[in-house]
C-alpha cells in the first residue's frame, strides 16, 4: 500500500467472499455441461455435489473458511483426480472453461492473474495421462 501499511485482507474478502467463489463455479460449470471430454468426468447427474465441493475448496485455498477440510479432510487433489483421464486436451479444455469462469467474473486484475496463475499449474499438476 501508499502509505506503508500492508492490506491482510485474503484475495476471499477481496473478491466478496463465498458468493464469489460460487458464481466462478457456476460459471465453470456452464462450461463443463457442453464439453463433450470434461462432462463424461463427473459420474453425477446433477453438478450440485460437484459445484459445492469446488466452491468449498477454492474459498479455503483463497484465504476463506476451512468448510472443505472440515467436511472431506485433506484436499488430496492428484489422489481425488487419478481415476479420470487427465491428459493435455482435457487440462486444456478444463483451462478454457475456468478462463471463461474469470472472465466474466469482475475480479480485480491482481486477482485475475493470480487464479489463472494457480488454475494452470494445478490442471497441469493433475494430469496424469499423454495425449
Amino acid at each position: 500500500m501508499a502509505d506503508g501499511s500492508l492490506d491482510l485482507r485474503t484475495v476471499y474478502d477481496v473478491v466478496g467472499g463465498m458468493s464469489a467463489f460460487e458464481a466462478l463455479v457456476d460459471r465453470f460449470y456452464e462450461g463443463v455441461v457442453a464439453d463433450e471430454v470434461l462432462r463424461p468426468m463427473y459420474v453425477e447427474e446433477d453438478l450440485t455435489g460437484a459445484k459445492r465441493r469446488l466452491a468449498l475448496f477454492l474459498a479455503q485455498y483463497w484465504g476463506g473458511p476451512t468448510t472443505y477440510t472440515e467436511e472431506r479432510g485433506h484436499p488430496r487433489l492428484r489422489m481425488r483426480h487419478f481415476p479420470f483421464p487427465i491428459g493435455v486436451e482435457a487440462r486444456d479444455r478444463w483451462i478454457s472453461c475456468m478462463s471463461a469462469a474469470i472472465d466474466s467474473s469482475g475480479f480485480p486484475p491482481q486477482v485475475d492473474v493470480a487464479m489463472r496463475e494457480y488454475f494452470d499449474r494445478a490442471a497441469t499438476h493433475l494430469m496424469n495421462r499423454a495425449d
